[in-house]
């Protein structure tokens, strides 16, 4: 029986800049790029070099700790690019693409398969990585069998894409991708849907072993941990997978035609000129997703503003991410910044007078308005976070490496993405999610 969960802690950020929902036809990509850096915990194992020609589908490199793990090539063509960082730590693989996808075929079992035959496909195929663990948000142990699976359906985030639209013309292939998860669990497989459009949504009509929750609230509302706070917490020793919609259809395309078809549609969002969708493929070259100039001085964002990735011009879309975010970079003096009445600056705490233009969008750039400060109890957190937790004590725990108070005050409930509009409101300016993740990496590392 679906429920229906009202949040009334949040903020939904009104930038300007909503892609209009036109999919625009582009080319494909000359290059994409697979980085191991999206992935949480990863240490990769390299299996091709420069120079080597790959189909869609074969793995450039798997996971040290679990080589069943496989990483592949979202294209085919050469191996153009290995780049390694600091103490020649693996940043990316970087594949020059053939003008038209030449796929690596995998045997697909029969529909009455059981669990390990389908998560040995997935696995084989380089799918696997799609399928993301709480606690902790890192990829899926195909040894653990979790309590249930979580597909939010829906994106709050600042310019994020409309799932709803995105998927409404494969609304058979989103069913079948999810007739296949439910396979991977004993528990349910729950559909998180937006409570407002439920009547128009293409979601609203898959049945079967799938319970539907609606959801209506400000931002975070669409995070799938937040989801999850309220339907069923995590406890310690628990095991949740999430998955994004447009990779349910990843799997199903899998599971029909035999190949790794990694095409998702992305967001162009911003301060562009025409902010719109593009059918892409995962890793493409963020170059090759604009046929527009961009402006100089614009941070070029892959995800969304609160948790993206600053990737730049010659960067590429991150394994996650459905959105590139366009802001200006906020990296001059603003003259009588505080001391102006502020009609065109969004304020959460009402410092400007923009809070009585009600409904604004606004451009904001990456200016900070200010260093970082002591870190005190203001109650801000709270407000923007709807979570049964005390988040400014879950912080301190977490400086203070306090394990057994991290665990009793819900860290295994939380990743950095539920903490971003904490961080975005902070008037101490600091860097919360970065904290966040640091004491997710202590938990996991004393209890592997």
């Amino acid at each position: 029986m679906s429920k229906v969960y009202k949040l009334h802690k949040g903020l939904s950020i009104p930038l300007q800049g909503e892609a209009e929902r036109i999919i625009h036809q582009i080319s494909l990509p000359k290059t994409v790029a697979v980085k191991p850096t999206d992935f949480v915990g990863l240490v990769p194992k390299l299996l091709v070099k420069e120079g080597d020609s790959v189909l869609a589908g074969d793995a450039l490199f798997v996971d040290k700790n679990n080589q069943d793990v496989q990483f592949t090539s979202p294209v085919s063509g050469v191996v153009r690019t290995i780049l390694r960082g600091e103490r020649r730590k693996l940043l990316h693989v970087e594949i020059e693409a053939q003008s038209e996808i030449v796929y690596k075929q995998f045997e697909v079992p029969n529909s009455q398969a059981e669990r390990e035959a389908i998560v040995a496909l997935l696995l084989q195929s380089g799918v696997w990585p799609f399928i993301k663990q709480r606690p902790f948000n890192c990829i899926a142990k195909p040894t653990d069998v979790p309590k249930a699976i979580h597909v939010s359906a829906f994106d709050t985030a600042p310019l994020a894409p409309d799932y709803p639209f995105v998927i409404s013309e494969n609304k058979e292939l989103f069913q079948k991708g999810l007739q296949i998860l439910t396979k991977l669990t004993p528990g349910l497989l729950h559909l998180n849907i937006l409570e407002e459009s439920r009547t128009l949504h293409p979601f609203d009509d898959c049945c079967g072993e799938i319970q539907k929750n609606y959801f209506s609230g400000l931002h975070p509302a669409g995070n799938v941990g937040v989801q999850i706070h309220h339907i069923d917490p995590i406890n310690k020793g628990d095991v949740v997978w999430t998955i994004n919609p447009q990779d349910v259809l990843i799997i199903a395309r899998l599971f029909e035609k035999g190949i790794y078809d990694a095409r998702k549609i992305i967001a162009l969002t911003g301060n562009i000129h025409k902010p719109l969708y593009v059918k892409s493929i995962i890793g493409a070259s963020v170059s090759d997703c604009f046929e527009e100039q961009l402006l100089e001085k614009q941070r070029i964002i892959s995800g969304n503003v609160l948790t993206g990735t600053d990737v730049g011009y010659k960067g590429f879309l991150g394994f996650y991410d459905s959105q590139i975010t366009i802001i200006p970079e906020g990296n001059k003096p603003e003259f009588m910044g505080w001391i102006a009445p502020g009609f065109d600056k969004f304020s959460f705490s009402r410092t400007f007078f923009s809070w009585l233009q009600f409904g604004k969008k606004y451009t904001i750039d990456t200016n900070l308005h200010g260093g970082e400060r002591a870190f005190v109890f203001t109650g801000v957190y709270e407000k923007v976070l709807p979570m049964d937790i005390y988040p400014m004590q879950l912080l301190k725990a977490i400086l203070v490496n306090d394990i057994d108070k991290m665990e009793q005050l819900g860290i295994y409930e939380v990743v950095e993405e539920d903490f971003a509009l904490c961080e975005f409101v902070c008037p101490s300016k600091i860097e919360i999610q970065s904290i966040i993740r640091n004491g997710l990496d202590v938990i996991q590392k004393e209890f592997s």
